[in-house]
């Protein structure tokens, strides 16, 4: 009786615990390639705040008004996901509970950087124990606390890394080319966000309207967490067209 053996990678790919014998765990790249799937998602620091934009493709009768992809963790912390959203809504119940919990203990705030190291650990238990898999979705973590203004990136391997401006999702790379080029520190607020709707056009289907954007804000004053209305979005975007069309020169 012959006997069909599994392809060396094979038998790697299947199991999340044991390494390949190059030293790559086959199911952790498979969803940090999820992640590479998913619509754009982009975070940037300005000398005002911090602008957290999405691209969203509802469909014809779907209700567009209410936003799938950035969420709110407390009043001073926003996270948008690319990938596959229900691990983000997952992670980001996870974040609520651990931020009450250090509201309820130290009665304070609790700063950006535990809540990303926080699903940062969460992402890296779900690389190493069997029956579980990992999370296919990366989450940019934004907000303002006692430190300042600051953006984390999470990813299903468990990293966590801090960016001035960064994106995630499909287009990632060449949207981070294009951010390298044109982000300034000193940028305004509305600046950011006419960059953002920059980057989400250069990688989208959809070059004209807004109907496909969602954006947020947290403003270092106020250290809110705020949607930015319809209305703001279409006046960011005019912005960007102009922008993009004296680079092009």
């Amino acid at each position: 009786m012959k006997i069909d053996l599994l392809p060396a990678a094979a038998g790697y790919d299947r199991a999340i615990t044991v390494f390949s014998p190059d030293g790559r765990l086959y199911q952790v790249e498979y969803a940090i390639e999820t992640v590479r799937r998913g619509t754009l998602a982009i975070g940037i620091k300005s000398k005002d705040g911090i602008i957290l934009a999405v691209e969203e493709k509802p469909r014809k009768l779907q209700n567009s008004e209410i936003t799938q992809k950035i969420f709110q963790v407390d009043d001073h912390i926003g996270v948008a996901a690319a990938g596959y959203i229900p691990d983000a809504r997952s992670q980001v119940d996870n974040a609520r509970f651990f931020s009450q919990s250090n509201r309820m203990i130290y009665d304070e705030p609790i700063e950006v950087e535990s809540v990303a190291k926080h699903l940062a650990d969460q992402c890296q238990q779900f690389t190493q124990y069997a029956g579980v898999r990992p999370f296919g979705v990366a989450l940019i973590i934004a907000g303002i606390d006692k430190s300042g203004s600051t953006i984390y990136l999470t990813d299903p391997s468990g990293t966590y890394l801090s960016y001035e401006a960064v994106a995630i999702g499909s287009g990632a790379d060449q949207v981070t080319e294009y951010l390298e080029k044109h982000y300034k520190k000193d940028m305004t607020l509305e600046d950011a966000a006419a960059l953002a709707i920059e980057s989400i056009y250069l990688v989208s289907e959809e070059k004209e309207g807004v109907q496909h954007i969602k954006m947020s804000q947290i403003l270092n004053d106020a250290k809110l967490l705020a949607k930015v209305p319809e209305k703001d979005i279409e006046k960011y975007a005019a912005k960007a067209k102009e922008s993009f069309a004296k680079r092009q020169k």
